[in-house]
């Protein structure tokens, strides 16, 4: 499933969500973060990213994503939501 990113923001929090979809390669990690960038360097906004409803994180991407959550100004959401899904459907394939 291609990667959809839909950008949300909050200006009375300062903040704008970018919220992933579908399956996330080292590629679009890339793309989300010029994406941040460039709307911290315009807004000057906090920026969320919201990745429960992935249905696929490459093994490049993880570490791509964890050294951006610690980046100031970036937060990634979602990510226990998107464990759990990934539990559920491999104890639904050992079924």
């Amino acid at each position: 499933m291609p990667t959809e990113i839909t950008q949300l923001d909050d200006n009375d929090r300062h903040s704008t969500t970018l919220r992933v979809k579908g399956d996330m390669t080292i590629d679009d990690a890339r793309l989300l973060e010029r994406i941040g960038d460039d709307i911290r360097a315009e807004t000057g906004h906090r920026i969320l990213i919201d990745i429960a409803d992935l249905d696929l994180l490459d093994s490049e991407s993880a570490p791509f994503l964890r050294r951006l959550n610690g980046r100031d100004g970036f937060e990634i959401e979602g990510i226990e939501i998107f464990l759990q899904k990934a539990v559920d459907q491999v104890e639904r394939s050992h079924d």
